[in-house]
């Protein structure tokens, strides 16, 4: 029996160049949390087609960070204290696989690049600390960490709730600014010791307390 020819593979280069643009816009403040993501609007902004901008909500929705509903459109996803109390929730679970598998695996080069990104929060500091800036190497020190893990599968749980992490811990910073930044650096440069040298329990629970610490302020901000 002669097999069926496969069918021909579909360029997809567009929908995710759209899909990383609105995420950016999202996470850069354009679109908060609820606003309406229009196709017309969205293609004609970003030079592509409808089908490439649906396409690449379709992506940012298997994300978690917009949400679409037959006959009421797309909009970016809201932030309620349930979301909130899952998505950490999960995150402490993964942080804390993550944390002590990287303690048995990562390299001399792996543990010196979350030194340097500790320092880098710790320079943001002493300039004109940006919220977004300091998260955005928060969010590369756990990046760091998943990647010297090993666990293709644990990375690829992290990167199935990242943007949500990502937008969640804007808003945080935005709801108690001070807050965090009195604890980013603190906080990261106690994971990257007991990543190098620790005790794997301490390591462990040190890994979900600082999510779970995260997870206490965002509530606290929104009411929660």
């Amino acid at each position: 029996m002669t097999a069926a020819p496969l069918p021909k593979a579909r360029l997809r280069g567009l929908a995710q160049e759209a899909a990383d643009l609105v995420r950016e816009a999202i996470f850069a403040g354009h679109f908060p949390p609820g606003s309406p993501l229009r196709e017309v609007e969205l293609a004609a902004a970003l030079g592509v087609s409808r089908g490439s901008v649906r396409e690449g909500l379709a992506l940012l929705e298997r994300e978690g960070l917009v949400r679409s509903v037959w006959h009421r459109g797309t909009t970016v996803v809201d932030i309620t204290a349930q979301d909130v109390e899952e998505v950490y929730a999960v995150r402490a679970a993964l942080d804390r696989l993550a944390a002590t598998s990287a303690r048995r695996t990562a390299s001399e080069g792996q543990l010196a690049e979350l030194d340097d990104l500790v320092g880098a929060m710790s320079a943001e500091i002493a300039g004109e600390a940006s919220g977004p800036r300091l998260l955005a190497l928060d969010i590369a020190f756990h990046d760091r960490i998943y990647d010297a893990a090993g666990n293709r599968r644990l990375s690829d749980a992290w990167q199935a709730v990242r943007s949500q992490v990502h937008l969640f811990q804007l808003r945080r910073v935005a709801l108690g600014y001070q807050h965090y930044r009195a604890r980013v650096v603190d906080e990261h440069r106690e994971l990257a010791a007991l990543l190098r040298s620790g005790d794997p329990a301490t390591l462990a629970r040190r890994a979900e307390e600082h999510v779970h610490s995260a997870c206490r302020s965002l509530l606290a901000g929104l009411g929660g």
